[in-house]
Formats: C-alpha cells, sequence, structure tokens
C-alpha cells in the first residue's frame, strides 16, 4: 500500500470466510495496535478505547492483511469509500518490513491492514530490527522513517486559547504531517491534494510546476511559513484533519500580516 493514498479496488472473500467471524483481536494485532495508539496522547488512547471494545467481524475489501474491526454482529461495510489514515506505522524485520495501518473510524467500524512488504503472509516469527511509528513524533523530531531532520511550520489559530499546530515536512521521505498538540496526534496528509492547494495560492500554473507534486520537496525552500500555512488553512477546510475555530496564521514574526489577511477574505464567504 502506498501510504496516504486509497483504492476503489475491491477484493473480498467467498462466503466460507464469513463463518470464520466474528472472533477475537489476535495477540500479536493487539501488540501492534497499541504500539501505534499510545496512549499517553488523548486523541490515540481515544482510539485505543474503541479498539479495546471491539472485534473482528470480517476481511476489507484490500484482502488479505486487512481486517475490520466492529461490534460483535455487525457486518463488514466494503461499499463505502476508504477512511483516511488515522494512525501508521512498520516493523523492519530481516524478513522485510511489516506495515501497520489504521484508518478512521466509519459507521462503528476501524479497517487495519497489516501486510508484509516482502511476501504475501507475515511469518509467525521473525527478527526485528527496529520499529518506528508517525504517532510518537513530537515537534523537533526527527523524521520516524528516516531519521532525518525535518522542516517545521509552528501555526497557531487565530481564535483566543487555541493550541499549537506543527506542520512537518520530511524532503528525504517525502511525507507531510500536522501535529495536534491538543491531541497529541499527528495526522498525515496526502501530498497532492496539499500540493494543489499551495499552486492555487502561489498563482503557479506552469504545468511542469503545478502538476508534479513532488517539487514540493526540492522547491520547499521557496515556499515561507506563511505560504505553507496557508496552503494547509484551504486544505483542512475540505479534507479536514484538524477542527479549527476560524482561520490559523504561521508563529513566525515575518507573517504577522497574514491572519488579517485570512480574515479579510474569508469574512466575504
Amino acid at each position: 500500500m502506498t501510504l496516504g493514498e486509497t483504492s476503489d479496488e475491491v477484493k473480498v472473500g467467498d462466503d466460507s470466510d464469513a463463518r470464520d467471524y466474528p472472533k477475537p483481536i489476535s495477540p500479536r494485532e493487539r501488540e501492534w495496535m497499541d504500539w501505534i495508539l499510545p496512549p499517553d496522547r488523548p486523541g490515540y488512547r481515544h482510539y485505543h478505547d474503541l479498539v479495546s471494545g471491539m472485534v473482528v467481524i470480517g476481511k476489507g475489501r484490500r484482502g488479505e492483511g486487512e481486517i475490520i474491526l466492529g461490534a460483535e454482529g455487525s457486518t463488514p461495510d466494503v461499499s463505502s469509500p476508504l477512511a483516511p489514515v488515522f494512525a501508521y506505522g512498520a516493523i523492519e524485520t530481516k524478513a522485510g518490513t511489516i506495515s501497520i495501518t489504521m484508518r478512521e473510524i466509519s459507521d462503528g467500524q476501524i479497517s487495519i491492514e497489516i501486510v508484509s512488504h516482502q511476501s504475501e503472509e507475515i511469518p509467525s516469527e521473525f527478527e526485528e530490527l527496529r520499529r518506528w511509528t508517525y504517532s510518537t513524533w513530537i515537534p523537533g523530531g526527527r523524521c520516524p522513517q528516516c531519521g532525518e531532520p525535518v522542516r517545521e511550520v509552528s501555526m497557531h489559530p487565530v481564535a483566543p486559547g487555541a493550541e499549537r499546530l506543527v506542520l512537518a515536512f520530511c524532503t528525504v521521505d517525502r511525507r507531510v504531517w500536522v501535529y495536534d498538540s491538543s491531541t497529541g496526534v499527528n495526522r498525515l496528509i496526502p501530498v497532492t491534494n496539499y500540493y494543489n492547494d499551495l499552486m492555487l495560492h502561489k498563482n503557479i500554473r506552469d504545468p511542469r510546476v503545478a502538476l508534479d507534486s513532488r517539487r514540493l520537496f526540492s522547491d520547499l525552500s521557496k515556499y515561507s511559513d506563511a505560504d505553507l500555512t496557508y496552503a494547509f488553512f484551504t486544505y483542512n477546510k475540505i479534507k479536514t484533519k484538524v477542527q479549527i475555530e476560524g482561520v490559523i496564521e504561521p508563529d513566525q514574526q515575518e507573517s504577522r500580516g497574514m491572519a488579517a489577511r485570512f480574515l479579510k477574505l474569508f469574512s466575504r464567504q
């Protein structure tokens, strides 16, 4: 699976699979879910508590490796669009990488995808080399995946008493995520959608630039904190990752006038 993307391809098992469910979450599945849902962060603890009351009700549309959690007696919904990714982690082993992807709850159900990147099945035993997850990242930290420094854009909603937000960009792994200090959750942001909003903000229409989202990382130094904040603000209005009251502005002094321009623009809507 490519992180942050979704697929409409449906891979559903035959009717005989349904007789295997519901069943409890296995100890190994439980341990990996607990790991990407650190209980010391309120946003992840909420999902941790939700999962603790669920059972495996069936396979997901993506085939082997995806399971659906829900209340006992419910049937997996494989017709609705895939929910956005909520938490992600990877375990690197001598037999290859194992990824754990948890999606947002939708209609009382949660999709968990646990897959090996090297084979169709996860070995019953393996030697773990290291593991990493975006769930434990905090501002000032290095990229969880590659260990390199990231660019941070510290932002805050204009509303009084609002908590700080931090955008993080890793140019090595080409990842973007936003940290919400009120919940402790790091939400992954699909690069293409975010980049589209940045191009609209900058009024860049050259297709060689505007249609190549990889340039977000090669050209990152060209964009100010105000540019990157504005792109997140407009993206978040449509594809909400963080609940925000009003508008947001970057913390850096260079952009003190940005909030006023935001307010002037969106007061017309």
